[in-house]
């Protein structure tokens, strides 16, 4: 879906699964300041919106979800996952309930697969599933913005900023007065530095929540009965999980970034030394410089100097070995 907002002034439109808002505005660097003062908004309005309604909603997400929702109060942001019966990530939700619906925004384009699975198992559940893209944009305001939200709207407030639920109607007019827009690069950039790991980004078909340091903010322990638990509490108890996340400081020196998917090997065993991981997202931040994530196996040192490709890499530790 294509954001009215790509007709601002210096609007780059985005592309790969980000496509349909904006890259950038003209300056990635100031757009990032900007964010990490509390200032401007990021246009996210090309993520999925679901919405599930019905006196059994929370109940029902409970026995679904890796998260304990069943008591989650009105307001209280939370975010949560879907699991394959092998416990390997599907689906990542970013969750607020109002008091009469539960709103959930997810990555583009996944809303149809992940409204399909909840359909099948709403069996005789009073509750309702609807894909609200169509209606409702999601908007990013960071953390320290002033900007008013139309009353009535749904908001997940956030260490990061606040994520609103805004009618898609409104979405110019709210843009109007909220600030210096800001796009896409630059969330990323700020979520690299967070080390918050993005579904699609930081998972392939066999990611664990273990190994992106999920556990505790999307997956909560003390609950069971839901699909894959089984694999997580395996792990947590009784073993480790075979890739750890890893924040990278990149070369400065070299032009390009390593794209998602680089290679990444022991820098003392040369550029033709075995594989130990990959690099997942990579970005130029406006304080770090060029940065990265990347998943690398569990027993790589942690005081390992690392090549991504031909660029030299320092990591910093995300999830303990």
């Amino acid at each position: 879906m294509k954001s009215p907002l790509l007709t601002l002034p210096g609007a780059v439109p985005a592309e790969g699964v980000d496509e349909g808002v904006a890259a950038h505005y003209g300056d990635l660097f100031r757009e990032q300041r900007a964010l990490a003062e509390g200032t401007g908004f990021v246009d996210l309005s090309h993520r999925g919106v679901v919405a599930v309604s019905g006196a059994e909603r929370l109940t029902w997400l409970h026995l679904l979800l890796t998260q304990h929702v069943s008591d989650l109060p009105p307001h209280r942001a939370t975010e949560a996952l879907i699991l394959s019966a092998h416990g390997h990530i599907e689906h990542a939700l970013y969750l607020v309930d109002d008091g009469e619906t539960t709103w959930a925004h997810v990555e583009p384009g996944t809303q149809e697969a992940l409204i399909a699975y909840l359909e099948s198992m709403k069996f005789f559940y009073r509750v309702e599933v609807a894909d609200r893209t169509a209606d409702f944009a999601v908007v990013h305001l960071p953390a320290g913005s002033i900007t008013e939200v139309p009353e009535g709207t749904a908001v997940r407030e956030t260490p990061y900023g606040r994520d609103v639920f805004l009618p898609r109607a409104d979405l110019e007019r709210f843009a109007a007065q909220a600030g210096p827009p800001a796009g896409i690069l630059a969330h990323e950039a700020l979520r690299v530095e967070q080390h918050r790991p993005r579904l699609g980004f930081e998972t392939d078909h066999r990611t664990i929540p273990h190994e992106l340091g999920w556990i505790g903010g999307a997956v909560h322990l003390q609950k069971g009965c839901y699909r894959g638990q089984e694999t997580v509490a395996r792990v947590q108890n009784l073993g480790k999980p075979p890739r750890r996340m890893v924040f990278l400081h990149l070369d400065g020196s070299e032009v390009h970034l390593p794209t998602p998917g680089t290679e990444i090997r022991v820098a003392d065993d040369g550029p033709e030394g075995r594989r130990i991981g990959f690099v997942t997202t990579s970005v130029r931040h406006h304080e770090l410089g060029p940065v990265a994530l990347a998943l690398v196996k569990r027993n790589v040192p942690v005081d390992a100097r690392l090549l991504a490709g031909d660029t030299a890499a320092a990591q910093e530790t995300v999830v303990e070995p």
